[in-house]
């Protein structure tokens, strides 16, 4: 039965943990659901993103993101963006693919 328990509690407690980028640094739990191969967080072109007034815009398509079927316009505020520590954008959608979760943008200047 305690085997069982701890069984039923690891499995929850990892579902809390958010999984990690391809350069290791993980994603916030919040942010990501699922894991590197079928989560929705991951790396996305640096083409896909222009940086505008008061924040960035990112533009999908499909092959851009594991999640994006059809072309994406989104406007993500400078005050909801993640600091990214390794430099590249990476692109959280939940709960479907026209919505952003969360984003992460290196630093200015990096």
């Amino acid at each position: 039965m305690r085997l069982f328990i701890a069984a039923i509690v690891l499995t929850f407690a990892g579902a809390a943990w958010g999984h990690d980028a391809p350069s290791g640094f993980a994603y916030e739990p919040y942010c990501c659901n699922g894991d590197g191969h079928t989560g929705d967080c991951q790396m996305i072109p640096s083409k896909t993103v222009r940086i505008v007034t008061q924040g960035f815009q990112v533009t999908l398509l499909p092959g851009d993101h594991r999640l994006a079927t059809h072309k994406h316009i989104f406007f993500v505020p400078q005050k909801e963006t993640m600091e990214s520590p390794d430099g590249a954008y990476h692109l959280c959608l939940f709960p479907n693919e026209n919505t952003v979760r969360c984003f992460y943008a290196p630093p200015v200047g990096f």
